[in-house]
């Protein structure tokens, strides 16, 4: 790694000459450079404190080192790649550390258009990278902004961090707007749905914290964390720097199930007679995925992805992620890894006029539970969903503690129960395949019609990709990618957005792209229309920074889950549903999201309608995106 660039002693001697002569006016030319461009004339840079002062009171004008820089050296010690942020004068001395005392080098500057956009981008990288990306937000406004998005990662469990400007003392705020900016207590804005926050008043109070807060955010389960950074203490002059001492930042084991729990869970698991498996975020890691696999292969069990991370191969003949519920109701013992709403895994909702449930499971099955999210729970967001009766709860990560319940249940496995196991997978695997074909039969509906159906659309989009080193960085429409696509890595899938935030799939894309872009991975995003124009701005940021993503537009001119709801309240109104696109659709203007794309400098061609233009487009688009380039697509599809 290149030595971080830093001024030399003689350009600041300089600078300090230059500002204490008072950026006076350059000089006339010379009556030999007459003919010569006129320079031109160049006001100082005037700070709005210094207006109201007398000359005597600003002679010092620069300095060689100030806190900022220690607050570089600082987050490099956290091992963040990058920042993400839109510039904002409550952190300006750290961004100027970033660029000037650290070289623009771990971490890098990502120029974002929109705090959303910040905090997205370093959402999607945290969940293909696995650890935490460093966001910069301004002052209230800033935070502000960005708070949707803070709310999308603390719900998905996903580590990010977070530096927040503000100006606490009120003496130091400029005259003006940095009063609306700035706040007493800044985190207060999203301290319901941060896992920590702290608001240091020295510097080496920020040290410990931010040692602290990245120690927090890396242990499960997950969450963003926030340090307010005070611009005083940023720009403040650093005289004696060597006695400031950066943390050794250390990192929390996960914690793991009980060993009496996890053997009592091994002995359910070995003794059913039709266990299930049902998985949410429980790969954290790649290893996780594969600790899922080793389980359900001893196990010969049915396991479901509810998609939250890239838990189980797709093309595994145990996954039976499309016959979840017929096997949960069948299902003597059901064990859940992380799961977001295991009361609704095992009980059928109707949203009707008057909304009923009723449990699913038969009498005297057993739920076991593994997660984390049980050592860690708020009152104010209802993210943990209603309350499941479980018979076996462990506070424990999931992925550290299957590598302990696959232990457990082989010491238990006699040569009578593998017989039993071989055969119940024998008949999983026949299911699974009638699944994958049942799929394929299912895609050809509708296959020359335009708009063009979502199937087609991905299946498109599988057959330019199969043969490349691919992720899959966005929701799955109608589940289609699931049904189609192999996914047998980590990182071909990423989940979801945690709260279903609209405007989170654009921004955690590009940031899945940008931690995908140093592995040469081909990154891919179907894009929903509606979430692009949330912070379209983040496109750019993808075209100024070179992040190569495939963005392919799945573009059905609504907002159509609120157009189901729509005609589902009219329904229950007995009035139709012929004016459900009133306030739900995108059209009258249609956007024309190619040339949207185009005016941010990417490739991007559309809007395409027939289908038979897709397969070339593809072609031409990735060959976009091998370049280094980010590339678009405009498809318009039909709903679902």
């Amino acid at each position: 790694m290149s030595k971080p660039r830093k001024f030399s002693s003689t350009r600041r001697k300089f600078l300090k000459g230059a500002a204490v002569a008072g950026a006076a006016t350059i000089a006339p030319p010379t009556e030999a450079g007459l003919k010569a461009r006129p320079v031109p004339r160049i006001a100082p840079l005037q700070d709005a404190r210094a207006e109201t002062t007398t000359p005597a009171e600003v002679d010092v004008l620069t300095s060689d080192h100030c806190g900022s820089d220690f607050m570089v050296d600082v987050l490099r010690s956290l091992d963040l790649d990058y920042v993400c942020a839109n510039p904002g004068s409550s952190f300006r001395a750290l961004h100027e550390s970033i660029i000037n005392y650290g070289g623009n080098q771990k971490p890098e500057f990502i120029t974002c258009c929109h705090e959303e956009s910040s905090v997205g981008m370093a959402h999607g990288y945290s969940k293909i990278e696995g650890k935490p990306l460093g966001v910069l937000a301004h002052g209230t406004v800033g935070l502000q902004h960005a708070a949707m998005a803070i709310y999308n990662a603390y719900c998905d469990r996903v580590p990010i961090f977070i530096v927040v400007g503000n100006t606490i003392d009120a003496t130091m705020r400029r005259p003006g707007v940095e009063w609306m900016h700035s706040v007493q207590d800044a985190a207060s804005i999203v301290r319901d749905f941060v896992k920590w926050d702290d608001t240091p008043i020295s510097l080496q109070h920020f040290a410990e914290s931010a040692a602290r807060a990245f120690k927090v955010t890396m242990t499960p389960p997950m969450e963003p964390v926030l340090i307010v950074a005070d611009s005083e203490l940023q720009e403040r002059p650093l005289a004696e720097k060597d006695k400031l001492r950066v943390q050794r930042v250390t990192r929390t084991s996960p914690p793991q199930g009980d060993s009496g729990a996890v053997a009592e869970a091994a002995k359910l698991l070995v003794a059913a007679q039709s266990p299930v498996i049902i998985a949410d975020r429980a790969a954290r890691t790649a290893a996780g995925m594969k600790y899922l696999v080793d389980l359900a292969d001893i196990l010969q069990a049915p396991v479901i992805d509810q998609g939250g991370r890239m838990n189980f191969p797709s093309h595994h003949p145990l996954n039976q992620s499309s016959r979840g519920r017929a096997l949960i109701a069948d299902a003597d013992v059901i064990l859940g890894l992380e799961l977001t709403d295991f009361w609704g895994s095992v009980n059928a909702y109707r949203d009707q006029l008057e909304r009923s449930s009723r449990r699913i499971t038969k009498a005297g099955a057993k739920l076991i539970s593994i997660t984390a999210g049980d050592l860690y729970i708020k009152s104010n967001y209802q993210d943990f969903e209603r309350y499941p009766e479980i018979d076996i709860a462990m506070a424990a990560d999931a992925e550290a503690t299957l590598p302990a319940l696959t232990e457990a249940v082989k010491r238990l496995v006699t040569a009578d129960r593998k017989n039993a196991f071989q055969a119940r997978g024998t008949k999983l695997a026949a299911a699974h395949q009638t699944t994958l074909d049942q799929a394929r039969v299912d895609a050809t509906y509708g296959w020359d019609a335009s708009p063009i159906s979502t199937a087609r659309l991905f299946a498109e989009v599988w057959a330019q990709i199969k043969n490349e080193d691919w992720s899959l960085v966005s929701s799955s429409q109608s589940n289609w990618p699931a049904r189609l696509w192999k996914f047998d890595r980590y990182y071909q899938h990423i989940g979801g957005s945690g709260g279903a935030g609209v405007g989170y799939g654009a921004p955690a894309a590009v940031g899945a792209a940008l931690a995908n872009k140093k592995y040469g991975r081909l990154t891919v995003n179907v894009q929903n229309d509606g979430d692009l124009m949330y912070a379209p701005g983040v496109l750019w940021t993808a075209a100024h920074h070179r992040i190569p993503l495939l963005s392919v537009m799945h573009n059905n001119r609504a907002y159509h889950q609120e157009v189901m709801h729509l005609q589902r309240m009219a329904n229950r109104h007995n009035r139709g549903i012929e004016r459900a696109a009133i306030g739900t659709t995108i059209e009258d203007p249609n956007i024309d999201y190619s040339k949207l794309a185009q005016s941010m400098g990417l490739y991007a061609e559309g809007p395409i309608t027939d289908p038979k233009e897709l397969g070339p487009a593809l072609k031409r688009a990735i060959a976009a995106v091998k370049r280094g380039e980010p590339a678009l697509l405009d498809v318009v599809t039909q709903p679902r």
